[in-house]
């Protein structure tokens, strides 16, 4: 018998690419169980099939930087529950110092659907009772038609998984200049934004300070640095400055979409601004300048 849950759940994450850099994704997650009936005649309660899969996949992957382990540009190490991360890319090298909670080590030479789901799957396996005898997901993509942008940042202030210095998300946008549709205005956040870190500018510090691992080579010509204490712990990130935009406040989508509201006011100020931004899949902020 087989059992069927499309749009399970959405893994909003980070990983490393040795092209790309730091890259933030949205995926959705379908899933599928194979197994004999229990004693209330179901392969798995629904109930069940969202808490015990939502929730493992959460705890694994969720607002983590997932780290292509077996990739040769990774070096990493781990000393108690603290780990030092150091990444080499075409656009710059990436250095961390963080918990460990806000890694996801799969052991793969690229992050893609196929080796994370092997990781997920592996996870799962442990979660699940005796009488689901397979599991097997689809990660996909939002299809989109319109421009969107893959961001990184981290909310020191956020009381759950969000304080990770180093998740991100796949967000389409739509501008609206004087209350018609600007694609024009899409495509230019989109391409702003392509692969992006969005740092906070209280959280930006000397590189010199951080506390990075012996390989990290940086400066403050090169790299911009990010250092906060939240209530998971310390979190330190040295970035490419190519692939960061600094934003003089949080970097919750509320007030994104207010500096994005704010920065195209700025550039036309005949015009009426409606930006409709998204964080990841189906959930987001409207700001009107």
């Amino acid at each position: 018998m087989q059992l069927f849950v499309k749009d399970l759940t959405v893994i909003d994450f980070s990983y490393l690419c040795p092209i790309r850099g730091m890259v933030g994704e949205s995926w959705i997650v379908d899933v599928l169980l194979d197994g004999g009936l229990d004693e209330q005649n179901m392969v798995l309660d629904f109930s069940k099939v969202k808490k015990t899969i939502k929730n493992t996949i959460d705890d694994v992957a969720d607002h983590r930087l997932l780290i292509p382990t077996a990739c040769s540009e990774v070096r990493w190490q781990q000393k108690g529950d603290r780990v030092w991360m150091d990444f080499s890319s075409k656009l710059g090298d990436i250095h961390l110092a963080c918990p460990s909670e806000a890694f996801a080590l799969v052991p793969t030479e690229v992050i893609d659907f196929d080796s994370v789901n092997s990781f997920l799957i592996k996870a799962l396996r442990e979660a699940l009772p005796d009488n689901v005898e397979g599991i097997s997901l689809t990660l996909r993509n939002e299809v989109l038609d319109t421009p969107y942008y893959h961001y990184t940042h981290g909310l020191r202030k956020h009381d759950g998984n969000c304080q990770r210095i180093a998740h991100g998300h796949r967000s389409p946008i739509t501008v609206f200049e004087n209350g018609i549709a600007a694609p024009k205005w899409d495509q230019y956040w989109a391409d702003r934004w392509q692969d992006i870190y969005l740092g906070s500018e209280e959280d930006v510090v000397d590189v010199s300070t951080l506390e990075l691992s012996k390989q990290a080579n940086v400066n403050d010509e090169s790299h911009y640095g990010f250092h906060y204490q939240a209530p998971q712990g310390d979190f330190q990130l040295a970035m490419p400055r190519s692939c960061c935009d600094i934003i003089p406040h949080d970097t919750t989508v509320e007030l994104l979409a207010q500096f994005i509201a704010e920065t195209m006011a700025a550039k036309t100020p005949s015009s009426d601004f409606k930006v409709i931004a998204f964080e990841g899949i189906g959930k987001g902020a409207i700001a009107v300048k």
